[in-house]
This record gives structure tokens, sequence and C-alpha cells, in this order.
């Protein structure tokens, strides 16, 4: 059904353009909020949403079939969840996540777990990307390369390096 609304909405059929985008709204928003990792502001997934959804209406002239629909979208997601996040962090430096060493004595596995996402998501971008696609979203290198545009080797690159990196923000204990 996809494949019918993709030549529909490429051809300027604005029927088949909001058709599609209904039907994959649900993936968008949970992609973009599982992204934005703040649950107290559904905001931020909310307006990631809304931006996928006017990009995918120029975008979806560049779909030729050469990935899954999903797979591109996912990118297409995946890259305005970059956008939002550069967004914010020029508003807000990166360093006040960071200010203080964070302990684990008496913090919950919950809170740790919290903790250990906000010091991911502040990672450099493409460290950031590789370690929310396979632990966040549970995606193998193969899919995490996919969607992020590089080899598989390099995914596991920038896992091993933000592990490292990770290790130090929690005094060397294992992430």
């Amino acid at each position: 059904m996809d494949a019918q609304l993709i030549e529909q909405a490429r051809a300027g059929d604005r029927n088949a353009f909001a058709r599609l985008v209904e039907a994959n709204y649900d993936f968008i928003h949970a992609v973009a909020w599982r992204w934005c990792g703040n649950a107290a502001d559904a905001a931020d997934a909310e307006d990631i949403s809304q931006d996928v959804c006017i990009k995918l209406g120029a975008a979806i002239l560049g779909f030729h079939g050469a990935s899954r629909f999903r797979t591109w979208l996912y990118t297409l997601t995946l890259n305005a969840a970059r956008d939002h996040r550069r967004k914010v962090s020029r508003e807000v430096s990166r360093m006040t996540a960071f200010a203080s060493e964070p302990t684990t004595a008496g913090v919950s596995d919950d809170d740790l777990s919290a903790e250990v996402w906000v010091a991911v998501r502040a990672l450099p971008d493409k460290q950031c990307d590789a370690v929310l696609l396979i632990y966040g979203e549970g995606l193998s290198h193969s899919q995490a390369a996919d969607i992020m545009g590089c080899s598989e080797s390099t995914v596991s690159w920038h896992v091993h390096e933000a592990r490292k990196r990770l290790r130090t923000v929690f005094g060397r204990q294992e992430v």
C-alpha cells in the first residue's frame, strides 16, 4: 500500500500524501519521542514529528525506492531530531548537563538509566546516533549502518568511542 501512496504523492496527489503521513505518523512520532529522550516534554517529539511531516512534502520527490521506505523515513526523522538537538544545544550549553559528576550512591536503577541516556544524548552526533540506534532502538549494526549511511565497522567504531567517553563521564564504571 505504501508503494502506491508514495508514487501518487510523488506525482503531486495531496490526498495520497495525507494518507501516507497518516499511515506513518505514529512511527515518526515514536522514533522522535525516543530520540528526544525527554519524557516530560512531549512537545519536543511533537515538534520533531511536525518538522518531519513538513520535510517529507519536499523530500518525497527524492525517494526512489533504493532503500525501504521505513528506513528512508527513519533517516529523515533522525535528521530532524539532530536538527532539533542542535537548536536546543545552541540555547543551552551541553556542558551544563555535566556540571557535576554524577554519583551512583543511593541512586535507583531508573535514575541511573536516565542519567546514562542523558549522557548518551550529549555525545557527538554520530556516536549518539549509533548508541541510540543499537541500544535504544534495538537495531543491528547493519540496520544502523543503512540509516547512518556508513559501514558496519564505522558504526562499531562510533559505539566503541561512545563507550570510552561514557566511561570517562561516569568515572570509569562499566557502561
